[in-house]
């Protein structure tokens, strides 16, 4: 089982009871970001359809880091999180 430290932005934190880093554990051996991100929806429902849509792909204002790197340029949520390695959730700021 895999252990993945998650960091969520403020803004999310009411949809996962006032966290703002969440401990993931994962099934199997390695984990994948579609891996961390099925189990955050698995227990937090509300934060899992802020992230992704119906079709299970990464909301457009949502953003998921691996480290430093956003998985949109690397393999999407194939990317996979090594060990000790966290994974960031940002929602982008619109306005005016």
């Amino acid at each position: 089982m895999a252990e993945v430290l998650v960091d969520i932005p403020q803004v999310l934190a009411p949809s996962v009871d006032g966290a703002r880093e969440l401990r993931v554990e994962v099934p199997g051996g390695g984990a994948a970001v579609r891996e961390v991100l099925d189990v955050l929806a698995r227990d937090h429902p509300r934060f899992g359809r802020k992230i992704r849509n119906e079709l299970g792909e990464v909301r457009r204002y949502a953003n998921v880091f691996v480290g430093q790197d956003n998985i949109r340029d690397l393999a999407g949520q194939d990317t996979p999180v090594p060990d000790g390695v966290r994974v960031m959730i940002m929602q982008s700021v619109a306005g005016g």
